[in-house]
């Protein structure tokens, strides 16, 4: 008897346990975590950190929105760190304002924001003409992966890997790197109106290339931007009006 009451009892307990859902979460709704809700909360971190900056240059929200949307397919598939920083460099403003940006990706804190060069047959003041070809000496666009750093003839630099085929996978052979260059200074910008130019190499200030390679070396997410009516349209990493 005591037997049959202790199942009658488990039983019992056992149903009330399972119908029962507290009150405090019948109003809750399920958290998606879709590409889309994830960008938009970055690119809003990102915005409201360039607030509190009071910099004068400001990014190109294109290259924000390409920049981020970009990254996070790529860390999705393993092809870039996710915890590494994003680095933009926006190519539709002159030489002459800071255009590089290095994002965190949890905060969207900026951590450098700084000068950078391009090639010397992309244009003088703004970088207008890109390649994927050898000693063509001018900038590629796109979607790169840092990769390992190294001691050359510009002393410490940081080799590039291009991701997007077609556009920018030739950089390794090409030697297109991140390196300090003397003529990325702002110095030179008072003197000649713009920085100087490279072989191709995106070239940084020389009291800053460091700093920024050892943040973003190893798997870091390097993008490019530039309104390249080609790029736009042979990029498959960008989910923009390709026609705007």
């Amino acid at each position: 008897m005591l037997r049959k009451t202790g199942l009658l009892l488990a039983l019992l307990l056992s149903t009330a346990l399972f119908a029962y859902t507290p009150q405090r979460n019948i109003t809750l709704q399920p958290i998606t975590s879709t590409a889309n809700t994830a960008a938009e909360i970055l690119i809003q971190k990102v915005l409201d950190n360039l607030d509190g900056m009071n910099a004068k240059t400001t990014i190109s929200p294109k290259a924000l929105e390409m920049g981020i949307n970009g990254f996070l397919k790529l860390s999705a598939k393993g092809n870039v760190s996710p915890d590494k920083p994003l680095t933009i460099i926006d190519f539709s403003l002159p030489s002459s304002q800071k255009r590089l940006w290095t994002v965190d990706p949890i905060t969207g804190k900026i951590l450098h924001h700084t000068w950078v060069a391009h090639g010397r047959n992309s244009g003088e003041l703004m970088a207008k003409k890109f390649s994927n070809i050898h000693s063509s000496y001018m900038s590629s666009l796109g979607f790169y992966r840092t990769a390992e750093t190294y001691s050359g003839k510009h002393g410490y630099s940081l080799r590039l890997d291009g991701i997007e085929k077609g556009v920018n996978d030739h950089a390794r052979e090409r030697a297109i790197v991140i390196h300090g260059a003397e003529y990325a200074n702002p110095e030179f910008i008072k003197k000649y109106g713009r920085l100087g130019r490279s072989l191709g190499c995106p070239a940084l200030p020389m009291n800053q290339y460091k700093a920024i390679i050892d943040s973003i070396k190893d798997d870091g997410c390097l993008f490019i931007y530039a309104p390249n009516t080609d790029y736009l349209q042979a990029s498959v990493l960008i989910d923009i009006d390709k026609t705007s």
